[in-house]
């Protein structure tokens, strides 16, 4: 499969540390946050990676280049203004093909295994989910005992940021437009269309500069 890093956000949560530099670039443990994910992917087997950039897109550009030096190679989709998740990912579709493809958060990092990541035939999405937090206690989706994500029900966890999507999910959307995925995915799910894990292990959302520096701990000890 591919592989397509959200990276295309203004990073607002984040200043003044993105004042001057897009968060995907903010260095964690000596490399940029971005990178982790590419040497993760590339570790994993992944070669090919669509990175959507809007915010100081041209830094995240001459930063990474082609992705030969992390093993992987890479595309990147422009955005002229961040489009949200589902817009970004509609107006990719060209670079991503018309096969599942893994979809992580720029601003998200776990050791979730991603050689697990497949798509179930007929579903149009599989999400990663973790525990709620003190900053998500509602969480998103219940997940079952089958693996199936819900809408509605009890216990709930988060989206992790990191799954597999059909391109099938958001292809009929018009290309150019800001939409969010969160109303495809519940649809989808409606219809028994999108499957789950449970990681237990660790995540972090890098949402601002304190779960940067505890990011930046972790990966140090």
């Amino acid at each position: 499969m591919k592989a397509m890093i959200l990276a295309a956000g203004l990073g607002t949560r984040m200043r003044p540390l993105t004042d001057h530099c897009p968060k995907p670039l903010l260095p964690v443990a000596g490399k940029p946050l971005i990178v982790h994910h590419l040497e993760r992917l590339a570790a994993a087997g992944f070669r090919e990676v669509v990175i959507n950039v809007s915010y100081r897109a041209g830094q995240i550009v001459e930063a990474l280049g082609d992705g030969s030096r992390y093993g992987v190679s890479l595309a990147f989709s422009v955005e002229e203004t961040p489009l949200e998740t589902a817009g970004g990912l509609r107006h990719a579709l060209p670079l991503l093909g018309d096969a599942p493809f893994v979809l992580l958060n720029g601003d998200v990092w776990s050791d979730f295994p991603l050689t697990r990541l497949r798509l179930a035939d007929g579903d149009l999405a599989s999400l990663v989910m973790v525990d709620t937090t003190d900053f998500h206690r509602r969480g998103d989706f219940h997940l079952d005992a089958n693996g199936r994500l819900h809408a509605e029900g009890e216990p709930r966890l988060i989206y992790a940021g990191l799954g597999v999507v059909h391109p099938a999910l958001i292809a009929e959307l018009p290309d150019g437009e800001p939409i969010k995925l969160a109303p495809l995915l519940v649809e989808a799910m409606r219809a028994g269309r999108v499957g789950g894990w449970h990681h237990r292990g660790d995540w972090i959302d890098v949402g601002t500069p304190e779960r940067l520096a505890e990011l930046e701990a972790r990966l140090r000890s």
